[in-house]
């Protein structure tokens, strides 16, 4: 930056201060981008969360076996380039993913309390992953592969789809009024039963907006 202060004159000064705000601005715009980026054990937790095969630790993201499994998740999702390395663009594309996870979650299994929408896989997502995995009748790991991501996006398009779907509260009581004329074939059981469990049909109190994970091609 350069300012003439040879002339005393309130529009030289000016000019200065503009030049001054407008560079500090410019220098922390890295700043704000780098905020966004997870911890290498985050990060870590991410991959393992979503069905990768790596070690959750704090140590650099340089080892042969997480620059293998994020060369997977760069290829699965065409993310270019398939380096190995954990740059901005992964770890948002990363971060959309659990986004779109703990909202399907929120909306078909409904943990309670409901899971926040964050960029992490901590302990409160791998918790409703496994109660989504214990309603399905599925071994309860707590990791949401490809295929329960996949099965979690029809049913939570399914619910968003069809919010009218949802059953009754009250279901009808059958009448004790029994006809003198009625053959022993008759039975009194109600003419109308609940057609569908009332979990995954009740109307969402929050609608999420993506609600389909990207299709993966491992």
């Amino acid at each position: 930056m350069w300012c003439e202060f040879g002339k005393s004159s309130l529009s030289v000064a000016t000019v200065c201060i503009v030049t001054v705000t407008a560079s500090v601005a410019f220098a922390q715009t890295p700043t704000i981008v780098r905020q966004q980026i997870y911890t290498p054990q985050q990060f870590r937790s991410v991959l393992q969360g979503l069905g990768y095969k790596v070690t959750v630790s704090n140590a650099p993201l340089t080892d042969a076996e997480t620059k293998k499994a994020i060369q997977e998740f760069q290829k699965g999702y065409r993310i270019q380039p398939a380096d190995g390395i954990a740059g901005p663009k992964t770890q948002a594309f990363a971060a959309n993913i659990v986004k779109i996870l703990q909202a399907n979650l929120n909306l078909v299994a409904k943990p309670n309390p409901p899971l926040p929408k964050n960029p992490y896989y901590g302990p409160q997502t791998q918790s409703a992953v496994k109660l989504y995995q214990k309603q399905l009748l599925l071994p309860q790991t707590g990791i949401a592969d490809l295929a329960l991501r996949q099965r979690l996006d029809k049913e939570a398009k399914r619910i968003l789809q069809n919010p009218s779907a949802a059953p009754s509260s009250i279901p009808p009581s059958p009448t004790s009024t029994p006809s003198p004329t009625a053959t022993p074939t008759s039975t009194p059981s109600p003419t109308a039963t609940p057609t569908s469990t009332p979990s995954p049909t009740a109307t969402p109190t929050s609608t999420p907006s993506p609600t389909a994970t990207p299709t993966s091609t491992p």
